[in-house]
């Protein structure tokens, strides 16, 4: 253990804190922006925390284009949720790369993002992913189906829904492997009770639920695909089982309405649909928009693989479920005693 923990440090300082990378103007934290004198224009990316590491090769990349050549960046990386409301607030952004839809749709009234913002080929997204679990290495609790998740003695790490698009992601897939089984919207609620009650900690964020999981708690995360790829991928020990039924997990990203730098930002953007960034996307553990490329020996399909749409879309599932006040999640959040502030 004395030798472990010294690698599960650097492990974790590389996934955790911010990187600088030359030439694209560092990285930052929840809001703390990073500055630099680009001579095409700088581009804000305000971002969800998970794919950091993607933006920290996906940027020098793009600035070897034409269309990049000359762009500095300032990015932001933290809670989709957050995220979503800093820029409401008016944290300055070019583009917003969140975790869900309903985050850069809250942008739409107070005009921040146009409400055409999903009218393209990929519906507005750019990344996939699917919800897995992260388990210890040689998963020594055998951690393979949703009910293992709710056994008696079962740690489960899963950050609150009520900042975490992730989280959002990670309950819907809980309901849905319940409701896919032929368990009624009750007994799917009553299966998230139960997930919830083994879940001592709730963190803001998914990055900041795996450094939990990482530094020794909990028997299983709940975690996106890609997110448990990267943490193989930094030297984390741990292993992740793809569930039998799971939820599509699908990223959007959006220019807003008050880029500084509107034509870099579009640039950006479409550059993130590309095969190039989309590979890059893909060596960091997400499913790349073009079917086509997906190597299925790398990211099997699951048995069972359902959308969102599957209960109505997110403006009913917010509504139904996640509603601070009112909704079903946020009353078990109240039993709990956890809070269900944004």
């Amino acid at each position: 253990m004395s030798r472990f923990l010294p690698r599960l440090a650097a492990a974790l300082a590389a996934l955790l804190l911010p990187a600088a990378a030359a030439g694209c103007g560092g990285t930052a934290e929840e809001g703390e922006a990073a500055t630099g004198d680009g001579s095409g224009g700088k581009v804000s990316l305000v971002a969800y925390s998970t794919p950091k590491e993607a933006y920290e090769e996906l940027i020098p990349a793009f600035q070897k284009t034409p269309a990049g050549k000359g762009v500095d960046f300032d990015q932001s990386y933290g809670a989709s949720g957050d995220q979503s409301r800093a820029v409401e607030s008016g944290l300055p952004a070019d583009i917003v790369a969140l975790s869900l839809a309903p985050d850069v749709d809250r942008l739409i009234e107070p005009g921040l993002v146009d409400a055409g913002w999903a009218d393209d080929e990929y519906d507005g997204f750019i990344t996939t992913s699917v919800v897995v679990f992260a388990v210890r290495k040689d998963n020594p609790k055998d951690i393979r189906t949703w009910d293992d998740v709710v056994e008696e003695g079962v740690e489960v790490i899963t950050p609150n829904p009520f900042t975490s698009g992730g989280a959002k992601w990670n309950l819907m897939a809980a309901y849905g492997s319940q409701t896919e089984q032929g368990k009624s919207p009750d007994e799917a609620l009553d299966f998230l009770r139960k997930v919830l009650t083994n879940t001592p900690v709730q963190d803001k964020s998914a990055r900041e639920a795996l450094q939990t999981f990482a530094g020794g708690k909990g028997d299983v995360l709940l975690a996106y695909e890609n997110e448990a790829i990267t943490a193989q991928n930094a030297g984390i020990e741990l292993d992740y089982v793809i569930p039998d039924q799971t939820i599509l997990i699908e990223n959007p990203a959006a220019v807003t309405s008050e880029a500084e730098s509107p034509e870099a930002a579009e640039a950006f953007l479409d550059y993130l649909h590309t095969p190039e960034a989309q590979e890059i996307f893909s060596s960091k553990g997400y499913r790349s928009i073009l079917t086509d490329t997906i190597d299925e020996r790398t990211y099997p399909t699951p048995a069972t693989l359902f959308e969102i749409d599957a209960f109505g879309g997110w403006d009913k599932v917010n509504e139904e479920l996640f509603d601070p006040e009112t909704g079903s999640v946020a009353e078990i959040q109240r039993d709990l005693g956890v809070s269900t502030a944004g």
